[in-house]
Parts: structure tokens; C-alpha cells; sequence
């Protein structure tokens, strides 16, 4: 079986009773160290990324306990038959191959799958989370997605793209001035996170399952990163997929769909947080994850650079974005955005 991005592993297994499970294998010692509940800013950033970004490392126990949480909620995340927390392991229901990204590439319209996925969100965000997922004697805490880990994850774009774009490292002012322009974001995306996130909600991590009902026709995977999280986290995820493309039209439809069904929120605010948070995450994807990849030597990232700096551009076009469309302006210009 295709896996993600990570250390993870899967391979599908054919127990001697019929049917087919799914082994999941994240060898524990190949990932740096998880955010202990109550660090400090300074534990965190020493501790390394996994832990100022508050990522979870791979944890098997967080798999576990958050998929419990999922399935108590009536979603589909896979029921886990059993699990060793110490080995990294973990055999779980095998939920199929329909993913997203490859039934709409077969021809299946994409319109049903996204409406639904959409109005899970809406489903999930209508309670508050727990603070602490447990289950049997595993309890993982439900962190906030606060500012350092927000600032750390946009923070790689500094990193990574000049040494990827072959251009002179960002000078101290340029980095002071991005820290000034990006901290209200920041700020506004820990003071709106306030519901469940899955934090990696997109087109290869859904699963379309016809013969179950309402929301439960999609089926969750990799969701072992979630925090409580800014309501827009996982829809701009979801509508600005760095790996398929999501029209203007269908991302704008979609945003409707989730306000009408959440009509609490304010429009103006979620829609001007939705961008400023959407732009934040193409800096982190274009930085941590396509030129750090493509850096280790993995080409096949610089594919979907084109789509997240298009995304990110459309972002910064937001009236409220001005400042930081400027700083893209000065300091990427058009021929280092590959």
C-alpha cells in the first residue's frame, strides 16, 4: 500500500479468518521528540521541530486515541484491532483504496466527495474538544495550535526556499519584517483555535465509502497530528490542496456551504482568517515540505510548487494581506518562485 510523506508504513495483511486488515508501521526511533504538555516556548524550540510545531511524532498512541475520538463522534476513522505503542505498530480495518484524489482522477465527480467532506467539518466543529483523547490506558493530549507552532512551521520558508531557489539567504531586517507582518496572523489563529482539527485534511488522506451514510461515507487517515485548531484549518487544507487542483469556484462554493452551516461565525472575520491562515500554510508547504524534500534529493516535489505558490499568490491578493504580498514582492520575486 501507498503511504504519505513520513516514516509511516503500511502493508496490507490477510488474516487467516477472511477478509483484509491494515499493518501500520512507525518506527518510533526515527523521529525527533514530541511537545510535553505545559513546555515552555524555550523546551519546545530545544527539543527540536516535532515539538515547537506540536506534531506527533508518529506516535501510535496518539493514532489510537484520537481514532477513538473520531469513531465515538460516529466518523470513520479505521477501528484499531490492536496496537504495540512501544514498537511503533498498529493493525487497523482496512477502509479501502478509494481515495479522493483517485476516484475524481477515475472520473468520479469531485463536487458530492468535497460537499461531504465539508459537511463533516461542519459536524466535527459543532462541539468543543477534549482536552485529552484516551482510551484504554492511553491518554494524548489535544494540544492548541498556537503561535510558536504556527510561527515555526511558516518560519521554514525562510529556511528552505532560498537555499532551493538558489538565491542570497533573507537579511535580519527582511526576516524582522516578516516576523511584524506574520504575528497578527498568528495571534488570530491561536485565539480562534477552538475546535478539532485533523491538520492534514486533504485529497490523498479521504476515503470515499458509498456503502455507509451521511458524513460517515469519508473515511479518515493519517490524522495522528490533530490539534484544536482555528475552525479554518482543515477546510483550507482541504480547498487548497497542494497536490490536485481545487478550482476558485469550487474552493468559494465550498466556504458558502460551511458558513451556511455554521451560522454563528462571522463572515468577514472567518473568510479574512481563512486567507491570511491559508497563506501561512503555502509558506510552510512551499518551505518544510517541497524545498526541504526536493533538497533530500526527492524531485518529484518541485511538481507541485506551481499550484502552492498559485494558491499563495491568490491569498496575498486579500486586501488584508497587503504588507506581506509586499514582502513577497521585494524579497521573491517572480523568477524565484519555481
Amino acid at each position: 500500500m501507498s503511504g504519505d510523506a513520513s516514516t509511516r508504513l503500511y502493508e496490507r495483511v490477510y488474516p487467516s479468518t477472511g477478509g483484509s486488515l491494515v499493518l501500520m508501521d512507525q518506527p518510533p526511533a526515527l523521529e525527533t521528540s514530541v511537545c510535553p504538555p505545559g513546555a515552555t516556548d524555550a523546551e519546545r524550540l530545544s527539543l527540536g521541530y516535532n515539538a515547537a510545531a506540536r506534531l506527533a511524532a508518529g506516535s501510535v498512541a496518539a493514532f489510537v486515541a484520537t481514532a477513538d475520538y473520531l469513531r465515538g463522534r460516529g466518523l470513520s476513522a479505521p477501528q484499531v484491532h490492536a496496537y504495540d505503542v512501544e514498537n511503533g505498530l498498529a493493525v487497523l480495518e482496512d477502509l479501502g483504496d478509494g481515495l479522493f484524489a483517485t476516484l475524481i482522477a477515475e472520473g468520479t465527480p469531485e463536487r458530492p466527495l468535497y460537499e461531504t467532506a465539508v459537511d463533516l467539518q461542519a459536524v466535527l466543529h459543532a462541539e468543543p474538544p477534549p482536552q485529552v483523547l484516551a482510551v484504554d490506558d492511553l491518554c494524548w493530549p489535544l494540544l492548541t495550535y498556537d503561535t510558536l507552532a504556527l510561527k515555526v512551521a511558516t518560519d521554514t520558508f525562510l529556511e528552505f526556499w532560498p537555499q532551493f531557489a538558489n538565491i542570497p539567504a533573507f537579511s535580519a531586517d527582511a526576516v524582522a519584517e516578516w516576523d511584524a507582518l506574520w504575528a497578527p496572523v498568528w495571534v488570530r489563529g491561536e485565539a480562534g483555535a477552538k475546535v478539532f482539527a485533523h491538520r492534514d485534511y486533504h485529497a490523498q488522506n479521504l476515503l470515499w465509502l458509498p456503502e455507509r451514510t451521511g458524513v460517515a461515507r469519508i473515511g479518515l487517515l493519517d490524522f495522528q497530528d490533530a490539534l484544536c485548531a482555528h475552525p479554518a484549518w482543515d477546510l483550507l487544507h482541504l480547498l487548497q490542496d497542494a497536490r490536485r487542483d481545487v478550482s476558485p469556484e469550487l474552493e468559494a462554493a465550498m466556504l458558502d456551504r460551511y458558513l451556511a452551516a455554521r451560522p454563528e461565525l462571522e463572515r468577514a472575520s472567518f473568510l479574512a482568517d481563512y486567507r491570511a491562515l491559508a497563506a501561512s500554510n503555502a509558506a510552510r508547504i512551499l518551505g518544510r515540505v517541497f524545498a526541504r524534500q526536493a533538497l533530500l534529493g526527492r524531485p518529484q516535489y518541485k511538481a507541485y510548487m506551481p499550484r502552492t505558490w498559485r494558491a499563495l499568490e491568490r491569498d496575498l491578493d486579500d486586501p488584508g494581506m497587503a504588507g506581506l504580498k509586499a514582502w513577497f514582492d521585494r524579497h521573491v520575486p517572480a523568477e524565484a518562485r519555481a
